[in-house]
């Protein structure tokens, strides 16, 4: 990520240290909500660190006391007086920025503080992994303004399924941080920020160990198989392996690990938060 683009946006802080960029949301002064400018950076922000070799993993953090409140009110004010076809394509970008985040090739990790609500939780669900304090709150809480949520609930239900998803869609209910661990909200949840931070780079240091070709790869073997059939799922998983096993970095992997040797791409991390 050059100086140059990083300055180009208003609403994250953009950082690259090593093999690791972190996006840092930062509108704190209304707790993070998405307005239209600031759901186009997301998703311009996990394009570009999707195409760039020198990022090997992302984690996206917030500034202020909460990670993400949902819709800005001033956004939503606008809505109002939308029409149909202007509504589509304003929910459009918040679907395409989410599915940026979901389909960014490198590994992604959501650190998670004070409250996310609304699209807060469905950005959160984009993410591949995610890490909160245990004092964190969490709604689902659109029905309460007589709408839906629907242009997240591809991603959430990924995440917690129907089940849960019949419950926390249909009351708008608060939810605590273990909640959403038991649920599939989250990945984990620790007590301190010191602790989320050794847990992300805990992860990060197995991440840099594995090939980075081949945890994109899998990312989309993931997306490729959850929305296929059995048959076509054998037919997807192992064409993908074949590919994988006669690419330059499989055979690199293959070769190191008989030789008891680090492959090329294997990469040290600083802790975070140090």
């Amino acid at each position: 990520m050059s100086d140059v683009a990083k300055a180009d946006y208003k609403y994250i802080d953009m950082v690259q240290d090593g093999p690791i960029a972190r996006f840092t949301l930062d509108r704190p002064e209304i707790h993070n909500a998405f307005n239209d400018e600031m759901i186009l950076e997301i998703e311009r922000a996990f394009k570009d660190v999707s195409d760039d070799d020198s990022v090997r993993a992302v984690i996206l953090a917030a500034n202020g006391k909460s990670f993400c409140a949902g819709a800005d009110l001033n956004w939503m004010k606008k809505m109002v007086d939308y029409t149909f076809q202007e509504n589509v394509e304003d929910a459009k970008s918040l679907a395409d920025m989410l599915k940026a985040v979901r389909e960014c090739r490198k590994p992604t990790i959501a650190r998670v503080h004070g409250a996310a609500f609304g699209g807060g939780v469905g950005l959160i669900t984009a993410c591949d992994m995610s890490i909160s304090l245990e004092s964190c709150l969490f709604g689902l809480t659109e029905v309460r303004l007589g709408l839906l949520p629907a242009v997240i609930s591809p991603f959430v239900l990924e995440k917690i399924g129907t089940v849960h998803a019949n419950r926390y869609f249909l009351t708008a209910e608060r939810f605590d941080a273990p909640e959403a661990k038991r649920i599939g909200v989250l990945s984990d949840i620790c007590a301190t920020e010191v602790e989320m931070d050794e847990w992300i780079t805990k992860i990060l240091k197995n991440i840099l160990k594995n090939g980075p070709e081949a945890v994109s790869a899998c990312k989309v073997l993931n997306m490729k198989v959850m929305g296929a059939y059995w048959e076509q799922a054998m037919g997807i998983t192992t064409q993908m392996i074949a590919e994988r096993r006669i690419s330059a970095e499989g055979q690199e992997g293959m070769r190191s690990f008989l030789e008891k040797q680090d492959a090329s791409w294997v990469e040290s991390v600083e802790p975070v938060g140090k």
